[in-house]
């Protein structure tokens, strides 16, 4: 025997499955068409992509805030012949050696004039200077025989003589080599004129004498007075035409204000002895 109950089961599986296969079929054209009107709309013109805006695009430059052309006025102009430098003259002096060019001496720093009554000496040192021919001028040092030594001139008497009489002699001396020579003595350093102070100072010594100088300068130079000075009884030896002579020197008296005759300029050579 055949079970009917499951007979009526299998019936009814086949019965659902051709209505589904049914369904399916009928339902295929539908979605066929509803795919072909998708398809078939033009896009949305909200959606499709706008055009760049034209305010929003690069501009051309702005001719103001271009390079401008450099200013002529502001150029730098060419060098004025007029300001440049012009060779040294070549009439005078000693002709300049070939792929040289002939400078002119430096002109030294100012110096304090020596004193009036000055005449060079030994350990002087002196500066000799020939205008346009800078190769013959020469610093020199005044030696204990009291001559010098200059190029091409070789050996000059410089000691006992004022810088102005030097230079006379030096240019008298140079015109055997030299066209119309200019020469400049000029005193650099006064080491010849010394003073001399001892006895009861702090700095006992020897003291150059570059410019005028009194007896009560000369014992501040030296530092002052020792501990057992005698400040009433200094003398001042100097040699006047060969004879010493002393002058008398009263410090107390000079300090007071009282006979500030005694407090004399000393000359090279003075010797100051503070008992």
């Amino acid at each position: 025997m055949v079970d009917l109950s499951l007979m009526s089961t299998n019936q009814r599986i086949a019965t659902y499955i051709l209505a589904l296969a049914l369904s399916v079929a009928f339902s295929a054209p539908v979605f066929a068409q509803m795919a072909g009107q998708a398809q078939s709309k033009p896009p949305d013109p909200q959606t499709q992509a706008k055009p760049p805006d034209t305010q929003t695009q690069a501009k051309p430059p702005d001719p103001k805030t271009q390079a401008k052309p450099p200013d002529p006025k502001t150029q730098a102009k060419p060098t004025d012949p007029k300001t440049q430098a012009k060779p040294a003259d070549q009439k005078a002096g000693t002709p300049a050696k070939p792929g040289t060019t002939p400078v002119q001496p430096v002109v030294p720093a100012t110096v304090p004039p020596p004193p009036p009554d000055y005449v060079i000496g030994p350990d002087d040192v002196l500066q000799v200077m020939f205008w346009r021919v800078p190769e013959n001028s020469a610093e020199v040092v005044v030696r204990p025989d009291g001559m010098i030594s200059l190029p091409m001139l070789n050996e000059i008497k410089a000691s006992g003589l004022t810088p102005d009489q030097l230079r006379e002699k030096v240019t008298t001396e140079a015109k055997r080599y030299i066209v119309d020579p200019e020469v400049s003595v000029i005193v650099r350093t006064i080491n010849s004129r010394k003073v001399f102070i001892t006895g009861q100072v702090i700095r006992p010594g020897a003291y150059p004498l570059g410019a005028p100088t009194t007896v009560l300068q000369l014992i501040a130079l030296a530092g002052g007075f020792g501990e057992f000075a005698k400040q009433k009884n200094i003398s001042i030896m100097r040699v006047v035409d060969g004879k010493p002579t002393i002058y008398r020197f009263n410090y107390k008296e000079v300090t007071a204000g009282k006979n500030l005759t005694q407090n004399i300029l000393l000359k090279p050579g003075d010797t100051i002895i503070v008992p």
